[in-house]
């Protein structure tokens, strides 16, 4: 890349480890952010220093002249104006994460899906660690991609023998597929492999539901983009498909070559359906995961009642683990260890603390209806929900339905307060008005809290699972689950 033009659009921790790696190559980089540079304080003082060209407030049209590549931060959106003048211009377009596929010399396993991609990314992370734990081959694993530090940061440090374990979400996605570059005629020949199509060697689709509807312009366009993972695969390559969900069943019996498949219902007759993956067999807290492998070998991996993670979708993303460590191959004695010992991910039903006999969990990464539903159904405990923020045109009547049914108190913040409340008001007018929880409205993450506090009782749990993005008022989940640790933590030193 000694000498190359090159350009990087959006500047959060993709795109800035980004732009450092490809400064340390040699190249030219410029980079650009429509944030002013107040925004950013010091913290690009470091690219400044190493040489990268820095616009901010804008993206002057200037910026692509001379431009070889352009590589695209997933905050930025596939149709955003900056882009389309790119292409009008017969510029390439790619990403981080797509750069670092093409460059990786060990082989990537790589996790998508609505949701689970980040508890499961980290489960089979985990896996792989403790098999190699004690080994003389001195394996490493590396986990990143959408969790984490970008990969790229540590490109130069995997070793061929190596594993890799990528989260990778539909906005990284969409770069995958060669159609991203549909408007390029002719490019330095450099460039061709990294704007060709391409899928790991290990990919697993955990299922695809209605998300980020605010960004893809249909359902259709978030499955294409989510289908990338596994369009390109070459042979001997291996599918990990959830069996459960109607778009990634119908997806993985399309595809050609090794499919493994997982399934959490709960009863036998999954069994029967994969050949080769990880199923339950019996029912409740005593059916156990079985991992089936080629050549018909069946192995029990630890009872439903031994995983340490809250709620039914963990049962899933556990099973979804299983199958892709095993198929990178991870012994069953690190999956045990690790299924038994896991406590979860940061800001996914995270326990924060107890205040006053009441416990709170921190959920800031459930962004979709979706992920607060599976939230209300790991608890038994009464609830009081701390729920909003910046809504993705999703649907909330299946959460709105579920939210009446297992919360006492429902505290709304942010800009999607009325939205919600109507919705639980829609969902109230078919179900009596008596024992429904009380409604409160707020506008900040700050007052919500305040509230919860002064309407819980011993025994309650306080969940933030706010079902919406955190970019009314927060840069991303992460600094939003802070921001609540943070608020707990001061509600305890509360006399």
């Amino acid at each position: 890349m000694r000498g190359r033009r090159l350009l990087v659009v959006g500047l959060a921790r993709e795109g800035t480890a980004l732009a450092r790696y490809l400064i340390r190559q040699g190249a030219h980089v410029a980079a650009t952010d429509v944030k002013p540079a107040e925004a950013f304080g010091d913290t690009l003082t470091p690219l400044l220093e190493a040489g990268v060209e820095l616009v901010l407030g804008e993206h002057p049209p200037s910026l692509l002249d001379g431009c070889e590549v352009m590589f695209v931060s997933p905050g930025v959106p596939f149709d955003a104006p900056f882009l389309d003048e790119a292409r009008a211009r017969g510029v390439p377009l790619s990403t981080e994460s797509r750069l670092f596929c093409q460059l990786c010399p060990a082989p990537i396993a790589a996790v998508t899906g609505s949701s689970g991609k980040t508890t499961t990314t980290t489960l089979v992370g985990e896996m792989l660690t403790k098999s190699s734990k004690g080994k003389a081959d001195g394996r490493a694993t590396w986990v990143g991609g959408n969790i984490g530090r970008p990969l790229i940061e540590w490109l130069d440090q995997i070793q061929p023998e190596d594993n890799v374990v990528m989260e990778l979400s539909s906005f990284q996605l969409e770069y995958f597929h060669p159609s991203a570059n549909d408007h390029v005629s002719g490019c330095d020949v450099t460039w061709l492999p990294l704007l060709a199509g391409w899928s790991p060697p290990v990919a697993a689709i955990l299922n695809i539901t209605p998300n980020h509807l605010d960004r893809h312009p249909s359902m259709a366009a978030y499955i294409h983009a989510k289908r990338a993972l596994v369009a390109y695969r070459r042979p001997g390559d291996v599918a990990v498909m959830g069996l459960d969900n109607d778009v990634t069943r119908r997806m993985g019996q399309e595809l050609g070559g090794r499919v493994r498949w997982f399934s959490a219902v709960p009863s036998g007759c999954r069994l029967s359906s994969i050949s080769e993956g990880a199923c339950l067999s019996g029912e409740g807290d005593e059916a156990t995961v079985v991992l089936r492998s080629q050549g018909g070998l069946e192995q029990t991996v630890c009872r439903v009642g031994d995983i340490w993670l809250r709620g039914d979708h963990n049962v899933s993303n556990v099973l979804a683990a299983c199958a892709i460590a095993d198929a990178v191959g991870a012994s069953i004695e690190a999956m045990r260890e690790v299924i038994t010992t896991f406590t979860g991910v940061e800001h996914r039903l995270e326990p924060v603390g107890e205040v006053r006999g009441v416990h709170y969990y921190n959920d800031s990464i459930a962004t979709s209806p979706e992920r607060l539903v599976a939230a209300l159904k790991s608890f038994d405990e009464p609830i009081v929900l701390l729920a909003g923020g910046r809504d993705k045109h999703l649907p909330w009547d299946e959460a709105a339905h579920l939210i009446l049914e297992r919360t006492r108190h429902v505290i709304l913040f942010g800009e999607a307060v009325e939205l919600i409340a109507r919705a639980l008001e829609t969902a109230g007018r078919q179900l009596p008005a008596t024992g429904r929880p009380q409604l409160h409205r707020c506008v900040t993450l700050e007052d919500a809290v305040a509230v919860a506090a002064q309407v819980a009782h011993p025994g309650d749990v306080v969940l933030l699972s706010p079902g919406c993005t955190s970019f009314d008022a927060f840069r991303d989940f992460a600094e939003r689950g802070e921001r609540f640790r943070e608020l707990v933590r001061n509600l305890a030193d509360d006399p």
